[in-house]
């Protein structure tokens, strides 16, 4: 009887070995398995930034409405109209005086503008017609210019706004340490992406806003050189004989 049951406690034995045995390379193989990379959003990254980011999401948003905006004028502003100063001259050697200035009101162009004050004044001094050409010539300029100041303060103050939030991940960092007493990178990671993403938020919305603003301008001066070589053209075309 004593060797019977010490036969069947071997063979239990001997069972649950083998069942552990076959157990463990599946345990072993889950707990190796490689986990899935963690994934973030845009808006998780920027939502890390902390409350700097909402003045800097303000600034971009009204950058690109500016940005915008101002394109769309001054790309129709600067539409050039190749038979605009022929015409003038045809119209102007006839006397149609009239004809013209209202050419000029149709095409609507800080050029043709400028050209029809030059038109509404040919018979006074051309000095004064000159004048009169420069005067709306600038105007005409400056409504374009509009609201261009908006981007180039912005892009001076948003970097201010991203070294400001670096400065605020950067005592985050510090309280973050003092209250647990350690330096472990999961106490120092929430100072860390603050200080971070607000830096690359304002350089971001700065590097937008300075390329917008120095772009625009670069073809508001190209349209002003234009209308320049029209406003001489034009002045030549009063000292011709035929227009006298």
């Amino acid at each position: 009887m004593l060797s019977f049951i010490l036969q069947i406690n071997n063979a239990v034995a001997g069972l649950a070995s083998d069942t552990l045995a076959a157990a463990q390379p599946a345990a072993t193989g889950i707990q190796q398995a490689p986990l899935p990379p963690n994934e973030i959003s845009l808006f998780d990254i920027i939502v890390k930034g902390g409350v700097i980011m909402i003045p800097l999401a303000v600034l971009l948003v009204l950058s690109l409405y500016v940005m915008i905006e101002r394109l769309m004028l001054i790309s129709k502003a600067s539409k050039k109209n190749v038979t605009l100063l022929p015409n003038l001259k045809d119209m102007i050697n006839k006397g149609s005086l009239d004809s013209a200035r209202n050419l000029c009101k149709t095409v609507n162009t800080p050029e043709s503008l400028m050209l029809e004050q030059g038109i509404s004044r040919i018979g006074q001094p051309m000095a004064e017609i000159r004048e009169a050409m420069d005067k709306s010539g600038s105007a005409q300029l400056a409504a374009l210019e509009k609201n261009m100041s908006i981007l180039n303060i912005t892009g001076r103050i948003a970097p201010m706004f991203g070294f400001i939030g670096t400065i605020i991940g950067v005592i985050k960092i510090f309280y973050d340490i003092s209250v647990a007493k350690t330096v472990e990178i999961e106490v120092i990671s929430s100072g860390l992406y603050q200080k971070m993403i607000t830096s690359c938020g304002g350089l971001v919305v700065g590097v937008i806003a300075f390329v917008g603003y120095h772009w625009l301008n670069a073809r508001i001066d190209k349209l002003a050189h234009r209308m320049e070589e029209s406003q001489i053209a034009f002045l030549d075309i009063l000292n011709e004989p035929s227009s006298k």
